[in-house]
């Protein structure tokens, strides 16, 4: 099991551990998680303890949307893990029949946008508790659900932990025949790109991206996502996104990187914030040859030594 450890440099100059605890009440951590979900999870909170029906029979503990568009039920136990692996897959199992109603939701809280760019293929479930057996781990892997497992610890001075030790990509199933026709439409992109390299994308392009993509998996446990409109890199949350250019013979990366404190380059790097784009971050950098790739390696590295 991963294991996270802090220290705190103390008076003497020594490092002095950081000895972790859990919350004495459970809606204590569900409501620090809901004020910051976002930051914290990349999930977008829609809503609190949330009623499945009387079939299901309870109550989702909190309702979001999350960066990439995908539905995510985020599930909170203050100490061991008891029974939140089968709650997550009775809930998964309330969404799918509730998609009309998750919809009129995130229209009611996000808006109309929102709402139309549900991406349903894999609905992501969030278990958050002080601690997971190893058999909770071995099952999540069996599991054909996308489950996030992550443990939190709290401590001295308001500081608060959040660690992903376990996490199950899914198997991703199709998107509702009503919305098919309009990815494909979106799938290309009105500027040439595209989500992933394809026929359309030149062959030293799809080579770049290997590179680029041996980059961004080198910093330990990284997901892949293979999204609609572009591919997420992510930790907890996305770290970086990828786009393609073809007919500019370039590749975009979005990074989550400030980008005040980086020096922008004209025609590499630039400033999104406030422009709208495929992906997640406010950091664009362009690669277009193995000299931009190799230029980019910092950012990347920043990036996710920051995540």
């Amino acid at each position: 099991m991963s294991e996270l450890k802090l220290f705190r440099l103390d008076a003497d100059g020594r490092d002095v551990e950081l000895r972790g605890s859990t919350m004495a009440l459970e809606v204590e951590l569900q409501r620090r998680i809901e004020a910051s979900m976002e930051a914290m999870l990349g999930i977008r909170f829609l809503a609190s303890e949330y009623p499945t029906g009387p079939w299901h029979r309870g109550r989702i503990d909190s309702l979001g949307l999350d960066e990439n568009g995908t539905p995510a039920l985020i599930e909170y136990k203050k100490g061991a893990d008891n029974g939140v692996l089968s709650q997550a897959v009775s809930y998964l199992s309330w969404l799918d029949s509730a998609r009309y109603e998750f919809e009129a939701l995130v229209k009611e809280k996000l808006g109309s946008e929102a709402a139309e760019s549900i991406d349903w293929r894999n609905p992501r479930m969030v278990c958050i508790a002080a601690s997971f057996s190893h058999h909770d781990q071995v099952a999540v892997r069996r599991l054909h659900e996308r489950v996030d497992l992550v443990r939190y610890r709290v401590f001295d001075g308001g500081l608060l932990s959040l660690l992903l030790i376990e996490s199950a990509s899914g198997s991703p199933s199709p998107a509702p025949a009503r919305q098919q026709s309009r990815q494909r439409e979106l799938a290309a992109g009105a500027d040439g790109s595209v989500q992933a390299p394809s026929g359309t994308a030149p062959t030293r392009l799809q080579n770049l991206y290997a590179e680029l993509d041996e980059a961004l998996t080198a910093w330990g446990e990284v997901e892949v996502a293979q999204l609609r409109h572009y591919i997420a890199y992510r930790r907890m949350v996305n770290v970086a996104s990828v786009t393609f250019r073809p007919r500019h013979g370039a590749i975009l990366v979005y990074l989550k990187i400030d980008p005040d404190t980086v020096e922008l380059e004209e025609g590499f790097s630039r400033d999104m914030r406030g422009i709208g784009h495929l992906g997640t971050g406010d950091l664009e950098v362009r690669i277009a040859s193995a000299a931009d790739l190799e230029k980019a390696g910092p950012l990347i590295r920043r990036a996710f030594e920051a995540a």
